[in-house]
């Protein structure tokens, strides 16, 4: 039976959704797919303001409903703000997907500590603020989307500090999900493989552009739309995959 993308609350009024990291990379695109899937967008930005409206007026344009406001996912009194605003706006929350991360490259031997301790409060302390706010507010039949990586299966050189704190971002969804038993709200992860954003591709040349997409038997990049879908498919429709780090990479892991 094909299933249908669930695109209102219990109100029946559109479903509202927050995009943490939502002006560029995968969250714009993200953003972007749940505007058109029906929901209201909320696109969280750590600094670039200009960005975060470009990407609202996008959105507007595309006859979708929209609003920036800007948050660093780990501090708790931003972030309560971020969904105080919200729901001033909007009345509610159905969905969260926090896709706001850094990524910071070195082998372990030479990595400076104060880059491991800027992606950790950035991509756990900030899963956990968000995923704590979320886990207070949504209402009956949302959804929390984390970002994880394949990475962690992957075990490329380079990423050990990364991949360590997108593991205790499996952890944490893993576990919420149980916690919130009752609630009919699902958390789930998005684990991407190499995406062919401005991000991933800065710095490489053409030769490891061309390796990495040889890696998935599909053999080409992710694109931000790939996980966008993946995240759709999660936020909406998917209510019966719950705790689970779905691997969004083509087959390379």
């Amino acid at each position: 039976m094909a299933t249908t993308q669930n695109t209102t609350s219990g109100s029946g009024s559109p479903r509202v959704a927050v995009v943490t990291g939502g002006s560029g990379g995968i969250g714009r695109v993200v953003a972007e797919r749940l505007a058109a899937d029906g929901m209201h967008v909320i696109i969280g930005y750590a600094g670039n303001a200009a960005r975060a409206e470009e990407a609202v007026e996008a959105i507007t344009q595309a006859g979708g409903t929209a609003a920036a406001v800007r948050a660093d996912v780990a501090d708790d009194d931003e972030v309560t703000a971020l969904f105080d605003r919200t729901e001033e706006l909007f009345g509610g929350i159905d969905v969260v997907v926090h896709t706001a991360g850094i990524m910071l490259l070195s082998p372990l031997a030479e990595l400076d500590l104060a880059d491991f301790d800027r992606m950790h409060r950035t991509n756990v302390r900030g899963t956990f603020v968000v995923s704590r706010e979320a886990a207070r507010r949504l209402r009956r039949g949302g959804a929390l989307v984390n970002f994880s990586t394949s990475v962690t299966k992957l075990a490329l050189p380079g990423y050990t500090a990364y991949a360590a704190t997108k593991g205790a971002v499996d952890a944490m969804t893993m576990i919420l999900a149980k916690e919130l038993r009752g609630r009919d709200i699902t958390v789930n992860a998005v684990a991407p493989g190499p995406t062919a954003t401005p991000l991933f591709l800065q710095g490489k040349d053409q030769t490891t552009i061309d390796r990495l997409a040889a890696v998935p038997p599909l053999e080409r990049l992710g694109r931000p739309e790939d996980i966008a879908e993946t995240v759709s498919f999660l936020a909406g429709p998917a209510r019966w995959i719950n705790g689970q780090i779905l691997y969004a990479n083509g087959g390379a892991a």
